[in-house]
């Protein structure tokens, strides 16, 4: 005797060893032996043999017309048998019945399971349905069939095309666009984004770079609502300061946050004001302009473009532009003349006079060192109050540069791109770039660099003594590891060497400097009862939600940022024929390059020391993933107590045949030391404000 069962979703069959009321014991061709509860026995039969009646059943379930099956099924509940006997005959054997039930388990649209070899056909709507999607899934598996050849033979569909970014970078896999590519990735054996690029999917890779960053963070545009052109006034009366304010900003800035003003020269006591744009004393919290910018959380700076954070009708409402009286938040503090000592702080609401805005790329050649010594002369504007300014900073980064422990080295310049030929208002990509280099802690930057440090050191202090809570930033310490971190209470910047920092002095383009200019206008309105009136109170969770929302964005920013430039500074390699370059080793392969912004890797320098001097020859560049294949040439100077000499013929030895090196991976390689090595300006644009955290 033998019997046909079910087994996990599986029929087997086998010799019956033995038979008990509730289970049997079966032994397959394999020669195992299994038990079988008896609900899961289907069939029992004498002939023929397991193994034939599995086959011969198999062959004949081909055979049946499930519409004719559907048609001569009951309407109640029935069994595999009984349908059997009606389909064929009344003495349908047992490899009959057996082709009926695989029939019928493979058939779930026309015919619903119950266990034990039961079943109930689906009604007429149901199987009509069904068949429907049956059909469609038919079309679809034969479009994804279609869709594979071309990909495969180097073309590429429009649907895919369209679904290009999401394919690659947020797919869903149910799609048949992504399956398509799945299956062409598999029959070519390359992977996706090489596989579209030879179809043509990704026709330049600049465009490539930015939708996708459009894709993954401006999801519906970059454009704002319309109710969000206007820029709401400021309606409470604003004394007018009696200073003449400017700002020190870049040629292409336009978000002019902060200016400087020095009052009382050769009194004894100088007033120093630092004097900050007031967008928050219009915008309001929760209005549509307050939405507006926290969706962006900052403004999104690139070679040749920028999305701003705020319209540039509102951005020029509130714009410290020269010639106007502009509304404020400033801060006044008074300094002894002779020993630069800070005396005390003052912060005011008023309108201040604009006399002008001063240049970097016009005056940075002009507002030397020595002419702010009195050792050369000093033939430009406002040069009294630059002196002074000046001899200010110097004095405050050396007190700062005392609680870090040690100096701040400015030994890299910044990078500045400029495109050449763009039409309208982004650039397509193919460009002439120049780069171009400012030696970062230059007089003016240091000069505006310093002043924002201390607004933003005195403000934090402020909002702490009158109990109200601020987005504030603080290293526990200057050790390897060590992390700038953003939270709700006063905290020490070990980097800055301060005893507390909070970002304040560039609303125009940075959300966190909006709150807490919110919080500083509370304070300035009323002082000790502050925390009643601020529109942020202490443990407000909104606070740590704009933190987590901030930090996420400005890391996508400032990559997104650094990638693109990688773009453009390998664009400038190839545009300038260099196929060598100097640099530096860093650690793992590393080398920076000595007068680019530019991190690669470099084949034979894996076992060089840091700090040692290379020439590298450029193999190759690839402006898709960004990568830069170059190898080490010869040592042009020893890392201070090493000899790396050796290991460069060394290292040369162990060179691939064509001298490739690994590439340094896609988008990141450039921001990937960012900690150790970040730098950028605060508002004003000019020297490292926060080691940890680069600004553009």
């Amino acid at each position: 005797m033998y019997a046909l069962f079910e087994d996990a979703g599986k029929f087997l069959a086998g010799r019956v060893m033995s038979e008990a009321d509730t289970s049997l014991q079966v032994e397959l061709d394999s020669g195992k032996r299994v038990k079988v509860k008896s609900a899961n026995l289907l069939l029992k039969f004498e002939r023929p043999l397991p193994a034939e009646l599995l086959a011969e059943a198999q062959a004949r379930s081909a055979e049946i017309e499930l519409d004719l099956a559907w048609e001569f099924a009951p309407d109640g509940d029935f069994g595999f048998a009984d349908l059997a006997r009606d389909y064929f005959s009344a003495v349908a054997d047992a490899p009959t019945q057996a082709a009926m039930l695989l029939r019928l388990f493979d058939a779930p649209h026309y015919f619903r399971r119950l266990g034990k070899g039961q079943f109930r056909k689906a009604s007429q709507e149901v199987v009509q349905a069904a068949l429907l999607g049956i059909e469609r899934k038919k079309q679809v598996a034969a479009q994804i069939e279609a869709w594979a050849g071309e990909l495969a033979q180097g073309q590429c569909p429009a649907p895919v095309r369209e679904q290009l970014y999401r394919i690659l970078f947020k797919p869903d896999k149910n799609a048949p666009e992504y399956k398509a590519v799945v299956e062409a990735a598999r029959r070519t054996q390359r992977a996706p984004l090489d596989l579209l690029s030879r179809a043509g999917a990704i026709t330049s890779p600049y465009q490539f770079h930015w939708r996708r960053f459009l894709f993954e963070n401006f999801p519906r545009g970059t454009g704002f609502p319309a109710e969000a052109l206007a820029a709401p006034p400021v309606r409470e009366e604003l004394p007018l300061a009696p200073v003449q304010a400017f700002s020190i900003d870049d040629s292409s800035t336009t978000e002019i946050d902060d200016a400087l003003s020095v009052q009382g020269l050769g009194s004894g006591t100088v007033t120093f004001g630092v004097h900050i744009a007031a967008p928050g004393l219009a915008i309001t919290p929760d209005g549509v302009l307050d939405r507006v910018a926290r969706e962006r959380l900052s403004t999104v700076y690139m070679p040749g473009h920028k999305i701003t954070m705020l319209p540039d009708e509102v951005v020029q409402a509130y714009t410290l532009a020269e010639g106007r009286d502009c509304p404020a938040v400033s801060l006044y503090v008074r300094i002894d003349e002779a020993s630069l000592e800070l005396l005390g702080s003052e912060t005011r609401l008023e309108r201040v006079p604009i006399a002008a805005n001063l240049r970097h790329d016009r005056l940075d050649g002009v507002v030397t060192e020595a002419s702010l010594l009195g050792q050369a002369p000093a033939d430009y504007p406002f040069a009294e109050a630059l002196r002074f300014a000046f001899r200010l900073a110097q004095a405050l980064k050396a007190r700062r540069e005392v609680v870090r422990g040690k100096p701040e080295n400015f030994n890299r310049p910044d990078y500045a791109f400029r495109l050449e030929g763009v039409v309208g208002d982004e650039p397509a990509g193919d460009e002439r770039v120049q780069i171009s280099t400012r030696q970062r802690g230059a007089p003016l930057d240091l000069i505006v660099a310093e002043a924002m440090i201390l607004a933003n050191a005195t403000w934090g202090g402020w909002l702490a003594e009158c109990g109200v809570p601020g987005i504030y930033r603080s290293q526990a310490s200057l050790a390897p590891g060590i992390k700038v971190r953003m939270g709700v209470k006063p905290a020490p910047h070990a980097g800055m060497g301060v005893p507390q920092y909070a970002w304040a002095t560039s609303p125009l383009r940075r959300y966190v400097d909006l709150v807490n200019q919110w919080q500083i206008v509370a304070c300035a309105r009323h002082g000790r009862t502050a925390a009643l009136a601020a529109p942020f109170k202490p443990k407000d969770a909104a606070l740590f939600s704009v933190i987590s929302a901030f930090d996420a964005a400005y890391g996508a920013y400032n990559a997104f940022q650094s990638a693109i430039e990688r773009y453009w500074t390998l664009t400038w390699l190839a545009q300038q024929g260099r196929r060598e370059l100097d640099a530096a080793v860093m650690k793992d392969g590393l080398v920076r390059a000595e007068t680019l912004p530019l991190v690669f890797r470099a084949a034979g320098a894996e076992r060089l020391p840091r700090g040692a001097r290379v020439r590298v020859k450029l193999l190759g560049e690839d402006l898709l993933t960004l990568d830069l294949q170059a190898q080490v040439l010869e040592l042009l100077s020893d890392a201070p107590g090493g000899d790396a000499a050796a290991a460069v013929e060394e290292n040369a030895d162990g060179l691939d045949d064509d001298g490739g090196a690994e590439g340094a991976g896609p988008l990141t390689l450039a921001i990937e030391l960012a900690d150790a090595d970040a730098g950028g300006a605060d508002a004003g644009g000019a020297a490292p404000a926060d080691p940890a955290a680069p600004q553009p």
